[in-house]
């Protein structure tokens, strides 16, 4: 991708960022928001302002490492800052809705992680607080980063062409293993009040949006199974990693024991509304997976299968080929006229996970720039959110069948 002139760059506004939260999800939008400007031509210049959170030497230790200019130990002071415009919120999920809808009111851009919310009911605040916005030019979007990587945003583009015909099948898996071990501590994703729910919400989430994003349609109704394997954990924290913050007091007991309150792993049917059937699974208990996403669709005219563990390559089959030639090829996703990759490197040489998260950020000021509804919106997160609720539901109540409100 050709770059602007140098007159042309500076001369671009700029764009203020605050950030809620530095731990994992705030150090990849870290490194997302010092990059994008190197790599993309942006109209407006991304500029890392302040970074806010509870402890004001772990915060301000971060904003050095991880290139914000200031700290600070209250967000609200984002708020009255008239040097950022937006804020970009990695916080845990119980605090989501409160900083979005208070970002929004006051008339910043909001980049809100996800999923959405911890329940349907904030969800569906923050979609009303963000549509008032939109109607003041204001803008928000969820941080499903899976959508920019390259070989899945490809996968849409076939699918949306009609590549695969009428999607007859979804399958979709995301296995983690990081708390096997009856020993790691009870840090906040193991606790409802502060993560909401727990391989469900955090990684269940993903594969929910994904297979309505890659299908264009919506999930209409769930049958589920979540199971906590581990119910007692000790207090503490992991040290770094995707558990490293320690739950709230309100977790544990005076044994330096708690309780984990959310689900280790959950398993679900459903349908879409275009007619497809779906299989859905989430766990943090898949020893020997640390980060295993994968999803494959199955239509009339063909199929695709992507999995993260490779995640430069999508694997279409086109079922229109004769039966001597057909079968599941390799596309690795690299090349210039790939979505995103043409700003990268030549082609065969990877992406990685933290590159999603760029094409997040350039997406976004993109959309702030021109006026755009971003995308995934906010009622793309209350929908995963009505979806995950429906879950729940379903699996309080024997797996009886759950429609998805909405």
């Amino acid at each position: 991708m050709s770059s602007l002139p140098q007159h042309s760059r500076t001369a671009r506004p700029p764009l203020g960022v605050g950030m809620v939260g530095h731990s994992f999800m705030g150090r990849v939008h870290s490194h997302a928001w010092r990059s994008v400007d190197a790599f993309f031509d942006l109209p407006m210049r991304p500029e890392l302002r302040v970074v806010a959170g509870r402890d004001a030497a772990r915060v301000e230790a971060a904003a050095a490492r991880l290139g914000w200019a200031e700290s600070t130990t209250d967000w609200r002071e984002l708020l009255d800052r008239d040097d950022i415009a937006l804020i970009d919120i990695c916080a845990q999920g119980s605090v989501h809705a409160e900083i979005a809808v208070a970002a929004l009111e006051a008339g910043k851009h909001v980049l809100c992680e996800k999923p959405l919310a911890n329940t349907p009911a904030e969800a569906e605040a923050m979609a009303r607080a963000a549509a008032a916005a939109a109607e003041r030019g204001v803008l928000a979007m969820v941080g499903f980063n899976y959508r920019r990587v390259p070989a899945l945003t490809l996968a849409r583009t076939l699918v949306a062409d009609g590549r695969l015909g009428t999607i007859r099948h979804v399958r979709a898996r995301y296995l983690q293993d990081w708390i096997v071990d009856p020993e790691h501590p009870l840090v906040w994703r193991l606790v409802r009040e502060e993560a909401g729910s727990g391989a469900l919400g955090d990684i269940g989430a993903h594969i929910i949006d994904l297979a309505e994003f890659l299908t264009g349609d919506h999930i209409t109704g769930v049958s589920a199974v979540t199971e906590t394997f581990v119910h007692k954990r000790p207090l503490g924290t992991a040290g770094s990693g995707i558990g490293a913050q320690a739950a709230g007091p309100t977790s544990g007991s005076a044994d330096g024991i708690g309780t984990v309150t959310v689900d280790d792993a959950a398993i679900f049917l459903a349908r879409t509304s275009g007619g497809a059937l779906a299989t859905f699974e989430a766990t943090r208990f898949a020893t020997g997976r640390k980060n295993a996403l994968s999803i494959e669709l199955n239509g009339s005219r063909g199929s695709l299968s992507f999995d993260f563990e490779a995640m430069n390559d999508l694997w279409f089959h086109d079922h229109d080929e004769p039966a001597a030639t057909a079968g599941f090829r390799r596309i690795t996703v690299t090349e210039p006229t790939h979505p995103y990759t043409g700003a990268w490197w030549p082609p065969g040489h990877g992406l990685g996970y933290e590159h999603s998260f760029t094409h997040q950020a350039r997406d976004l000021v993109e959309a702030i720039a021109t006026g755009t509804t971003p995308q995934p919106s906010f009622d793309d997160g209350l929908r995963v959110q009505r979806v995950l609720a429906a879950v729940e539901a379903s699996a309080a109540d024997s797996s009886r069948w759950t429609p998805v409100d909405g």
